[in-house]
C-alpha cells in the first residue's frame, strides 16, 4: 500500500508531500521523507559504492523502516521523487513503472506556463492524477 508520495527540489525544497493515510501518521511519514535525501544524496554522490548508473534514474530501495519501504527515483535535473510504502514485497518493476508515470504527470504539472520552476507545486489536476495513479496500482487503501 502506497502510504506517501513527494517531490523534492534539486536543493532538497519540498514541492510536493501527498500522504495517502490518516492524518495522524502525516508529520511521520514527511520526517521519513525528509531522512531518504540523505540516503538520495550519498548514492549519487558515491556511485561506486551503491549508487545507480550515472544514466539511471531509478535509486531503488533507499531503505527499510519500520513497517515501511523507502524507494527513490531522481531526474535528470536532480529532482527527487520519493515512493513510501507499507507494502513489503513489491517488485521493483512496479515501483519503476510508478515513477515512470509519476515523472510524466510532474513534467505535464511544471509545463503548465503558470507555474514558477522551483516553487511548490498546487495544481489541483496534479493532485488529482497522482491519487489516480497511486490508485490504479493497487497499493493504495480507500483514502
Amino acid at each position: 500500500m502506497i502510504v506517501c508520495v513527494a517531490v523534492v527540489g534539486h536543493q532538497n525544497n519540498p514541492l510536493y508531500i501527498q500522504s495517502f493515510t490518516e492524518a495522524d501518521d502525516a508529520l511521520k511519514l514527511h520526517h521519513i521523507v525528509h531522512c531518504s535525501l540523505d540516503v538520495v544524496d550519498e548514492r549519487v554522490n558515491n556511485p561506486k559504492k551503491s549508487g545507480p548508473l550515472l544514466n539511471e534514474t531509478f535509486l531503488g530501495l533507499l531503505y527499510p523502516i519500520e513497517n515501511f519501504k523507502v524507494y527513490g527515483y531522481l531526474t535528470n535535473t536532480k529532482v527527487k521523487f520519493i515512493l513510501v510504502t507499507t507494502d513489503l514485497d513489491v517488485k521493483d518493476a512496479d515501483v519503476r513503472n510508478f515513477f515512470r508515470r509519476f515523472h510524466a504527470a510532474y513534467v505535464d504539472a511544471v509545463s503548465n506556463p503558470f507555474h514558477v520552476p522551483g516553487k511548490k507545486i498546487t495544481s489541483r489536476t496534479f493532485a488529482e492524477r497522482v491519487s489516480t495513479i497511486v490508485k490504479s496500482f493497487g497499493l493504495t487503501s480507500a483514502v
